[in-house]
């Protein structure tokens, strides 16, 4: 098959990708930290720099460096949401050919030291390698302007020994996996949770979300990893009216009964080993029949 229509450009955007920013709060002797990497991606009216060269309407990826580090001292960076839609607004707003701005942020917690049994004012240990995230895409000006935040966690390991199945799977020719009733359950999961609107508690919902995810995979008895998923999503909506759709990605861990018999060893389920590729990656989407239209909400 030969084709001769006209060659044209597609789609097309740009940004600054993961800026490393770290940002203090000094206003006391208590300090407060914030740490995040933040990535910008725009849209909007750039044709003529891809066929023409022509930059006259494009911002500089570096400006928009700059911009993340401004905006991260004024208005400041408490909640990673908040952040990401003072940036994105900045952009829309007040760029011309800009139709809509996506700004991605991951949070890295730190936890405080205890010394002596009381939390240091400015001295913090790295938590991981769970991360935080959230995404916020705005897009149009004055009345036809739209906006979609989406909040999430990534690399959430999580781990049961017991309490999980599979079996009564599809069988053919190549399969050689045996059906199991009681096996090593472990992800590192990615959520994300879509808002109905712009008006949620970041932090109460990111760590309620959180909870009940980890919940629902420690207490409910999995015939697969996927309906694990599905009811975690459950959970995570029934418990936040403010959240349409969460999307749930998760590779199997997979641990498997190590060959002890060989030296005369028996292993019921004691030691295993961790493999790590080729694995099982299991996606679901979890959503409210009546939620607003995900729009630019996961466009990247």
């Amino acid at each position: 098959m030969e084709l001769s229509g006209p060659i044209v450009l597609a789609d097309h955007r740009y940004g600054k990708a993961e800026n490393r920013i770290v940002r203090i709060y000094r206003q006391s002797t208590r300090h407060e930290i914030r740490d995040v990497n933040v990535s910008t991606v725009l849209r909007g009216d750039f044709a003529d720099a891809y066929v023409a060269g022509d930059q006259a309407k494009v911002l500089p990826t570096d400006t928009q460096k700059q911009t993340a580090y401004a905006f991260a001292k004024q208005p400041g960076l408490r909640t990673i949401e908040d952040y990401a839609l003072a940036l994105a607004e900045h952009f829309v707003a007040d760029i011309a050919p800009v139709a809509s701005a996506r700004v991605e942020v991951d949070e890295y917690a730190w936890q405080r030291v205890s010394v002596g049994g009381v939390e240091h004012d400015h001295t913090w240990v790295r938590q991981g390698p769970e991360v935080r995230t959230a995404a916020v895409t705005v897009a149009g000006k004055g009345a036809d302007r739209r906006v979609w935040v989406v909040g999430g966690v990534k690399d959430l390991t999580i781990l049961k020994s017991t309490g999980s199945e599979f079996a009564g799977f599809l069988t053919d020719d190549f399969t050689v996996l045996a059906p199991t009733d009681d096996r090593m359950l472990a992800t590192s999961l990615i959520a994300e949770w879509r808002f109905a609107d712009t008006d949620g508690d970041w932090d109460e919902v990111y760590a309620g979300v959180r909870e009940r995810l980890v919940e629902t995979f420690a207490t409910l008895h999995s015939k697969a990893l996927q309906q694990t998923l599905f009811e975690m999503g459950k959970a995570a909506l029934a418990a936040y009216p403010v959240l349409a759709e969460i999307r749930l990605a998760a590779p199997n861990k997979h641990h498997f009964d190590y060959d002890l018999a060989r030296f005369g060893i028996e292993n019921r389920g004691e030691v295993y080993h961790a493999d790590d590729r080729p694995y099982g990656l299991i996606h679901a989407t979890v959503a409210r029949t009546d939620a607003p239209e995900a729009g630019l909400a996961w466009t990247r």
